[in-house]
């Protein structure tokens, strides 16, 4: 066989051996969540936490820019050649798609985080409208530890790079209940791509190749330490965005600093406000009064970010980052990212909250 079929050959392999392990969560739990992938992550953090800006980044860049070059080399070459081109397109892909399910995706096939931790994930509205009035009195009352005026919102004193600092915080406070969120060697960063994800509409994103969590850097500053937090969760392997959401809600309320918690608790409490609103649009109007003018405020300030960088971009992305989510088993898609609320709702089922 010649050496130009191996690697096409290699990935409906790979394919293959992939939609296996989906059926063996435990095996991958064990194996690879628990096994191999904390020794990758654990050397990736600390090398790449070394530098003070995104390598994953750079590498992204430079990857794109020999793509072009080749596309634009290779142009005139189509009609004689395009089976070559085209087995080394594909050879590229078999080659990515190894390395980025060896160094984190195949934590997408891990055993549930509800599961792991002995809960269900379903609820009622009842008992989500219940929840959601004990969210916004603990957030009203954090707004009032911090901010005497109930009118104003809350405004973080804290620089970005700050908010990285003080956000394994909360893990650490974490890791005293639940040893399997612990983590040590932090490696988070703004992204030098921070203001395409803001035309895209994401928070921020992992990279896989680096395990650099990568946060938008111009986000509202309130609610970027959940949203750092959340980048972190994926660091330790929960590749799923509603776990990931919800261990991002935990690390931020279980953080001792304040505006960690407010940020935890105002992220909590939009998603719960939105998935009522899909329900019983009624009852979520009716919520409203309940929430102070200064917690509204913030909503208001994220809310003004996204209209700000509103694009047909975020739509075009939205559709492929849907698809590519239900491709790797997250069947809910982004709207797995709303899917947190069900954790929230059946964790503090018998706990105060």
């Amino acid at each position: 066989m010649k050496k130009k079929f191996i690697l096409p050959l290699l990935l409906p392999v790979q394919i293959i051996i992939l939609n296996i392990l989906s059926f063996f969560p435990e095996f991958v739990e064990r194996w690879y969540s628990n096994g191999l992938f904390p020794y990758i992550s654990r050397s990736s953090r600390i090398f790449f936490g070394l530098f003070g800006f995104s390598v994953g980044d750079i590498i992204y860049g430079i990857t794109i820019v020999l793509i072009i070059r080749w596309l634009w080399k290779t142009r005139k070459t189509w009609k004689q050649q395009y089976k070559d081109n085209l087995l080394r397109i594909v050879s590229g892909f078999s080659i990515f798609y190894f390395l980025f399910h060896l160094l984190w995706a195949l934590n997408y096939h891990r055993v549930p985080l509800n599961e792991k931790m002995g809960f269900d994930k379903k609820y009622t509205t009842e008992e989500l409208v219940e929840f959601t009035k004990k969210m916004i009195t603990r957030t009203n009352a954090m707004h009032r530890q911090i901010e005497k005026n109930d009118s104003l919102k809350i405004v973080s004193p804290y620089t970005v790079q700050q908010v990285y600092n003080l956000s394994i915080n909360g893990y650490a406070e974490l890791e005293k209940q639940f040893p399997y969120f612990g983590f040590k060697h932090e490696s988070i960063k703004s992204s030098l791509f921070s203001t395409p994800l803001s035309y895209m509409g994401f928070g921020g994103y992992l990279n896989p190749f680096t395990n650099e969590a990568q946060v938008n850097g111009k986000l509202p500053l309130y609610g970027m330490p959940a949203t750092a937090c959340h980048e972190m969760s994926h660091q330790i392997g929960y590749a799923s965005e509603s776990e990931a959401n919800f261990i991002g809600y935990m690390a931020s309320s279980y953080n001792k600093d304040l505006f960690f918690k407010y940020s935890g608790y105002t992220l909590a409490l939009k998603y719960c406000l939105r998935n009522i609103n899909k329900l019983d649009e009624k009852r979520a109007k009716a919520l409203m009064p309940l929430i102070l003018p200064g917690v509204v405020a913030n909503f208001k300030e994220s809310e003004a970010f996204n209209k700000k960088y509103e694009s047909f971009v975020e739509t075009i992305f939205e559709y492929f980052y849907d698809n590519f989510l239900k491709a790797n088993k997250q069947e809910d898609g982004l709207e797995g990212y709303s899917k947190f609320v069900g954790l929230l709702v059946n964790y503090y089922r018998d706990k105060e909250l």
